[in-house]
């Protein structure tokens, strides 16, 4: 079972929409290589709220993943394509259906 997740919101700067859409597209490749990851979504939430959703089944998965090449790619284009900074929120999870 997955016991952790990481949950971020992202807020696109206006223009930026686009741009944030095939940034997450492209971190697909990236993600599937941690092999600790063991679900990760990327989402839109109107036109221009996105967001990250991803699971793990131990701490050390999500660690791994928040120091991995992801985040680092996310945190690096940040003040170029977000308004506010991402928000991201450490889940513990309750129960899963997979």
């Amino acid at each position: 079972m997955n016991n952790f997740g990481l949950l971020a919101t992202l807020q696109a700067r206006p223009g930026k929409e686009a741009e944030v859409e095939a940034f997450l597209k492209s971190a697909q490749p990236l993600v599937l290589e941690e092999t600790k990851t063991t679900t990760w979504f990327a989402f839109k939430i109107g036109s221009s709220t996105f967001g990250i959703f991803d699971t793990f089944a131990d701490e050390d998965g999500r660690n791994a993943h928040v120091t991995g090449e992801v985040a680092k790619a996310l945190f690096a284009r940040a003040e170029e394509l977000f308004a506010t900074a991402p928000q991201i929120q450490q889940l513990d999870l309750l129960a899963e259906k997979v």
